[in-house]
């Protein structure tokens, strides 16, 4: 399983942004896919998650980005996208794509809860 994120640059805050995973050797829409980022020196942090076709594709956003930030997916190109608008200084992070098709209870926030993950696209968001 290949996962490749895509999208990232520099952008003046209250810009946008929109992030790609596309996957190879897997099928998004049968798991679900997490976005998270880590900035330096933090911890990774969830940012969205896309649950799977069967469950109803339901979104969950974390609370930093929520109604800023919006995930979705594209079945007939196996990518999710992650739309990013009204960037703020403090998005600035590597951003990092994630899929399983574990079927956890909860919402899916954690990295473990995730398999495969893509390399990583740099955001930077200046002030």
């Amino acid at each position: 399983v290949q996962l490749q994120a895509s999208g990232g640059g520099s952008v003046q805050a209250g810009g946008s942004l929109r992030l790609s995973c596309a996957a190879s050797g897997r099928t998004l829409s049968r798991g679900t896919t997490g976005w998270f980022r880590q900035a330096p020196g933090k911890e990774r942090e969830h940012v969205a998650t896309i649950r799977r076709a069967g469950s109803g594709s339901g979104t969950y956003y974390g609370d930093s980005v929520k109604g800023r930030f919006t995930i979705s997916r594209d079945n007939a190109k196996n990518t999710v996208y992650l739309q990013m608008n009204s960037l703020k200084f403090e998005d600035t992070a590597v951003y990092y794509c994630s899929t399983t098709e574990r079927h956890l209870a909860g919402l899916m926030t954690r990295p473990d809860d995730y398999t495969y993950w893509g390399q990583g696209t740099l955001v930077t968001v200046s002030s």
